[in-house]
């Protein structure tokens, strides 16, 4: 029988071979959009997918669209900087609609956010992914993991407030 392996080794090796470490640091892009091609810009686009390396953003008008495409290899640069290695090798713009300011201010987080994570459960989190040597790959499954332990711990308190009726008893 072999020794138990620590989840985070375990996390790491099926990250890897699935292949799926590289479009979780893509998928980076969405959380800084601003910051990567500037608040005039995040304005009128929204990334939308991101399939065989190539980029595809949704762009608010026609007119947006085609000076856009003038600044494409700008853009690709600016993405390919943030992401620190060049994952992505072209840009698609295509006309859409585009959510009101996602990126510019969360007014109104969704209530599960709220929830205070204690320092026990933080510290799991961190043993788990200490281990992983991609600082990106680390910080996004940190942040994945934080959301999940949130989301779980709000279920929970939700589910304990619920007075149960005659008929659940």
């Amino acid at each position: 029988m072999q020794k138990p392996q620590p989840i985070h080794s375990i996390l790491e090796k099926t990250l890897k071979s699935l292949d799926i470490d590289a479009p979780l640091r893509t998928y980076a892009i969405w959380a800084a959009w601003k910051e990567i091609v500037g608040e005039t810009i995040a304005g009128q686009t929204q990334p939308r997918a991101v399939r065989n390396r190539i980029l595809f953003i949704d762009v608010s008008h026609p007119t947006w669209v085609q000076q856009l495409q003038f600044l494409k290899s700008t853009l690709l640069e600016k993405i390919n900087a943030f992401l620190g290695e060049p994952k992505v090798q072209d840009i698609r713009f295509k006309l859409g609609k585009i959510s009101s300011p996602t990126y510019t201010a969360r007014s109104k987080p969704h209530v599960w956010q709220e929830e205070d994570l204690s320092g026990t459960t933080l510290n799991r989190i961190e043993a788990l992914v200490e281990k992983i040597d991609d600082e990106e790959a680390r910080r996004v499954l940190c942040d994945v993991l934080r959301k999940g332990a949130k989301v779980e711990q709000y279920r929970k308190r939700l589910k304990s407030t619920i007075i149960p009726t005659s008929r659940d008893a």
